[in-house]
């Protein structure tokens, strides 16, 4: 009979907390140990299952995708780009109370953006982490308040900018899955060509898609505030305006 270890052996020998093991266990990662009375055993198998779950971890892979991979429902290919998502959202993690004291945000105004889904946290372990790059994005957000932007109304705004923003990935991700990764799957290749090509594929696509996204956004607000400043800015307004290097070209013609 092989060795078996009790829910705090197997932490030990894990290197993973007990409330993690029983969190795993609740997001049906890990299976149920065998029970003795109110005592619960843990095998060889458990300890490889969880040595497993760790390893994608580390790897940057989300819960949700653990869970798929471990249980064989992605397809040997969709493990390497799996891993190019992971990497190309990897970074340094960080609790909210951190992600307040680097930006300079009272920590309640930050749960209050969270709630909102302006500022997006990472599940780590079952535990709310941040990306340290949010601290620019937080910061960004600080300076508009403090130029006298209202609160309320600038979350408003957000709020409708995150559900706009998110609509379109979706359909964009719909798109890669549908004109990329889907007729790759029906390809006459092995699984490691067709890993290959997809994870080459993404990383072609999302820097050309952030790009495209950045560069739209930023040409319309800037068209929208020289028309805005057209209709209703006085003259000293539009000269400065004209004399930002983002607004040199003249003004349009006001149409009759």
């Amino acid at each position: 009979m092989e060795e078996e270890l009790r829910v705090e052996e197997l932490a030990h020998h894990t290197d993973t907390s007990v409330d993690t093991i029983r969190f795993y266990q609740k997001r049906q990662l890990l299976a149920p140990p065998r029970r003795e009375g109110r005592i619960a055993w843990y095998g060889a198998e458990h300890v490889a299952r969880l040595q497993r779950i760790r390893e994608l971890q580390g790897r940057g892979f989300s819960l949700a995708v653990i869970r798929r991979l471990l249980d064989g429902e992605l397809d040997a290919a969709d493990e390497p780009l799996a891993a190019a998502v992971a990497a190309a959202a990897a970074g340094e993690l960080i609790s909210l109370d951190e992600l307040a004291a680097r930006a300079g945000v009272p920590a309640a105004l930050l749960d209050a953006a969270v709630l909102e889904g302006l500022v997006v946290p990472r599940s780590r372990d079952g535990e709310a982490r941040f990306a340290a790059s949010d601290v620019a994005m937080v910061s960004a957000g600080l300076r508009l308040l403090e130029a006298g932007l209202p609160l309320p109304p600038l979350l408003a705004l957000a709020r409708r900018h995150t559900d706009g923003t998110r609509a379109i990935a979706e359909e964009a991700v719909q798109l890669f899955d549908a004109s990329v990764r889907e007729p790759l799957r029906r390809a006459d290749l092995s699984a490691e060509d067709r890993a290959q090509r997809l994870v080459e594929a993404f990383r072609t696509l999302l820097p050309a898609v952030t790009t495209l996204v950045e560069h739209h956004f930023r040409a319309v607000l800037l068209e929208v505030a020289q028309e805005h400043l057209e209709a209703v800015g006085e003259a000293a307004e539009l000269d400065a305006a004209r004399a930002e290097p983002d607004w040199g070209a003249p003004p349009r013609q006001a149409q009759s």
